[in-house]
C-alpha cells in the first residue's frame, strides 16, 4: 500500500504526518506500507522540512532525514492508494487535480479519528504542538484502519502462504 500526505506547501504538517506515519508504522512491525508527502502549491518546492515541525518530531524522538518538498501532480498522484490532504482547502485542490478516477482515494487526515476537523497550519498559527497532537491523532487512527497487505501467520510472521 502506497500513501501520500499532503499540505499546502509540503513542509509542515504533511512531512510531519510522513514522519509521524513512518515511526508509528515501525513500531507496529508494518513493513508493508509506503509513506510519502507531497506539496499542492510550488511555494515551497525543494525546501526541507521546517524547522518547528523538525523541532517537534525531535522532541518527540521520531527520525527525519532531510528531505526536499515535492508539487504533487495527477500523474503522480495515480501512484498512490490513499492521499490524505489536511484540510478543506488541499482536499479542495486535490479534487480539482486528480483523475475522476483517483478521486475515491482521497481522505482528509481527522476523518479517520472521526472529525471533519481540519489540521491548522503552523506556518501561520506557530502552533507546532497542536498541528503534531491532530497529526498523531489521525495517524494513529489510520494505522487502526489499515489492513495487512501481505499473509502473515497467527503470531505476525511474514510468509508466502
Amino acid at each position: 500500500m502506497k500513501i501520500l500526505f499532503v499540505c499546502h506547501g509540503n513542509i509542515c504538517r504533511s512531512p510531519m504526518a510522513e514522519f509521524v506515519m513512518k515511526d508509528l508504522l515501525a513500531k507496529a512491525g508494518r513493513s508493508d506500507v509506503v509513506v510519502e508527502s507531497a506539496a499542492m502549491h510550488e511555494d515551497a518546492i525543494g525546501c526541507d522540512t521546517h524547522r518547528g515541525t523538525r523541532n517537534k518530531l525531535d522532541e518527540m524522538g521520531i527520525p527525519h532525514p532531510r528531505r526536499e518538498a515535492w508539487l504533487l501532480t495527477a500523474e503522480k498522484a495515480s501512484e498512490y492508494d490513499l492521499i490524505i490532504g489536511m484540510d478543506r482547502y488541499n482536499m479542495s485542490d486535490l479534487e480539482y487535480l486528480v483523475r475522476p478516477e483517483d478521486r475515491g482515494k482521497l481522505k482528509k487526515l481527522l476523518s479517520f479519528a472521526g472529525s471533519n476537523r481540519d489540521v491548522a497550519d503552523p506556518w501561520y498559527t506557530g502552533n507546532f504542538d497542536e498541528t503534531y497532537d491532530d497529526v498523531l491523532l489521525g495517524c494513529q487512527a489510520l494505522l487502526d484502519s489499515l489492513p495487512f497487505c501481505y499473509n502473515t501467520d497467527h503470531e505476525g510472521n511474514q510468509g508466502d502462504f
